[in-house]
This record gives C-alpha cells, structure tokens and sequence, in this order.
C-alpha cells in the first residue's frame, strides 16, 4: 500500500512539474511563433515584389535602350544557350545514338554484332563526340555568356534607373529601437568629394566583390551538405541574387556599403523570398540549364527591384506589428571573417585602407 502511495505521490510531483516547465515555456513558444509570422509575412511580400513583372513592361516602354539591352539577353541566353542544349538532347545525341548504337540492330550483321569490341567503341566515340561539343562549343558559349550578360546587366539597370527618373543619391539607414529595425530614407552622410569619395567607392567595390566571392563560395560547399544541403544552397542562392538585383540600384543611388548590408541582414526575410523566384529553376533542371534560365530571368528582378519601393513595403509591414522586429541576421559574417583573412595577405597599408574605406 505503501509503494502505491509513493508511486501516485511521485506521478502527481512529475506532472505539476511537466506543468510547471510548460508554462515557462509558453511565452517563448508565443514568442517563436510570433516571429514565424512576422518572417513568413515579409517572405511572402519579398515574394510578392519579385513577381511585380509589370514593372519591366512599364520601364522597357519608357526605355528603348533598355528594351534592346532585355532583348539581346534573352536572344543570347535564351535563343542561343538554352536553344544549343535542346538541339544537343533532341537532334544531336538521339542522331550519335542512331549513326553509333549502343546496342546491335536487327538488321545488322550478326557477325559484326558478334564482336563486342565495336559496341565499346562505338560508346566511346560517341561519348566523345558529345564532350567535343561542350568543350568547342558550350563552355566558351557558358563563359561569353557570363561576361557579356554582366556588363549587359549594368546597362539594364543604368537604363532602368534612368528610366524611372531618379538621380541623385539616397541613403539607408536601419534605426533600431529596442532592437526593432525601422527604415528611414533621408539623408546621410555624404561621400567626400574629390580624389577621396573616389577612393572610397573604389574600396567599397573591391570589398564588395571580395565578399560576395567568399559568399559564393559558401553557398558552393554548402550544396555538399547532407540531407539539408539543398534547402540551405537555395536559401543562401536566394540571398545571393536578392543582393545582387538590389546591390545595381544601390550602387546608383551611392548607398554606402555598411548602409547596404545593415539593412539587407536586418530584413532577411523579406530578401529570401525576393530571391526565391530567380533560383526556382535549379531545384528542377541541371546546373547547364539551370544558369540559363537563371540569366534570362535574373535582368528582369534587377529591373523589378528598381523599381521596388522595398524600404516603404518593409516599413508599412513593421507599423502592423505590435511586437519589436526579429533582429538582424548576420548572413555575410563568414564571408566576412574569410575576407578579413585574404586580405591579410596583403601588404599591411592595404589592409588598413581598405578596412577604412569598409568603415567609412
């Protein structure tokens, strides 16, 4: 009897305390859950803006420098890459299978067929035939490809931006009070002019591309991660693209870099979903097929995010929430850490003017 009253005396203590462990928690799971929201709804509303097609539309129309530039990416990338790759796998490799089979015929000579040696070498040439194309004809296409699509890239935006009618720089500055970030568009502080704002930029540029390198390169090994790999390599691909159509109008606009990567981390959300639309297709196509796609559709979200008010659609959301934001998430801090160390490879003068212009 006495055993039984023990054992319900330690059930009843076990759960009061399971109870009590669970009211604890309650303000932080209503405090998750908050913050799930608050993400999913600038997710979807970063999505919402990638999909703002109709601004190209409206931006090509008023520019017809910068319809020509849309068209001549899409004749490159679309007509001549993608088009070279379906007339490789619809006409060229089922014409090799034909004119080299794998497989003896039936009309064929049973004592040619006999010898398997033939069918080994018709494989092989015919394997080899196919890596000739790619190595005469894809590769020096996938590398033209990328370099005249970057310098057609800026045009896009140089046009799109002249095309919405703005000029002169603005400014962002990510206010936070009680750790909730709140945009504000005004004005700030100003490059020196002369041969030290053109120092500045110049800094700001080099490390700029050092550390969007070392991010690629991140989201490269990560693809190699088990299991969550692929989940990871699209988030971070998403952040990529997303800074890169915004980073064109920032450059315009002379936004200052810390400004720049201040509010992309405090609002990574609403870029993940910004960015999810223009890497959607390597979740279902080869890497080849895939970068065309993604080159004919990221100048049409550089041209989208130009004409994005993403500052007002951020602001208008965080006025909804009666909650302080979901902080700053540091995105770029391994790209950074990785970058701090090439740069001190260098020489110690050019580590200490390129961290100055960093800071600046």
């Amino acid at each position: 009897m006495c055993c039984v009253v023990l054992c319900l005396s330690f059930s009843s203590n076990l759960f009061n305390s399971i109870l009590k462990r669970m009211e604890a928690a309650k303000p932080l799971i209503n405090a998750f859950r908050t913050k799930s929201k608050q993400a999913t709804l600038l997710w979807l509303e970063g999505f919402r803006e990638a999909c703002c097609l109709h601004r190209v539309f409206i931006l090509c129309y008023r520019s017809r420098k910068l319809l020509i530039r849309t068209g001549q990416c899409f004749l490159l990338n679309g007509f001549i890459f993608l088009g070279s790759i379906i007339i490789l796998n619809s006409v060229i490799v089922p014409a090799l299978h034909w004119i080299l089979p794998d497989r003896c015929p039936e009309f064929s000579s049973q004592e040619l067929c006999s010898f398997g040696g033939i069918l080994k070498f018709y494989s092989f040439l015919r394997l080899g035939l196919i890596q000739l194309f790619y190595v005469t004809w894809f590769y020096p296409l996938y590398v033209f490809s990328i370099i005249l699509s970057n310098i057609w890239y800026n045009d896009i935006a140089k046009y799109g931006f002249a095309a919405m009618g703005r000029s002169g720089p603005t400014t962002l500055d990510p206010v936070r009070q009680n750790e909730a970030s709140a945009l504000q568009i005004g004005a700030g502080t100003e490059r020196p002019t002369g041969l030290g704002g053109v120092m500045i930029g110049i800094g700001e540029q080099v490390y700029s591309l050092l550390l969007l390198s070392c991010f690629f390169l991140e989201v490269y090994v990560t693809g190699f991660i088990p299991y969550a790999g692929k989940a990871l390599n699209f988030l971070l691909l998403s952040w990529m693209y997303a800074y890169y159509c915004f980073e064109y109008k920032w450059n315009f606009s002379e936004v200052r870099l810390d400004k720049r990567l201040d509010f992309f981390e405090s609002n990574w959300a609403f870029f993940a979903g910004f960015g999810s639309p223009c890497v959607l297709p390597v979740l279902f196509f080869s890497p080849l097929v895939s970068y065309g796609f993604m080159a004919i559709l990221f100048p049409l979200f550089v041209l989208t995010a130009t004409g994005s008010e993403a500052e007002q659609v951020i602001s208008s959301q965080r006025t909804k929430w009666e909650v302080a934001g979901f902080g700053r998430l540091p995105i770029f801090n391994a790209a950074d850490t990785l970058s701090m160390r090439v740069l001190s490879l260098f020489p110690q003068e050019s580590q200490e003017l390129l961290q100055k212009k960093k800071d600046s």
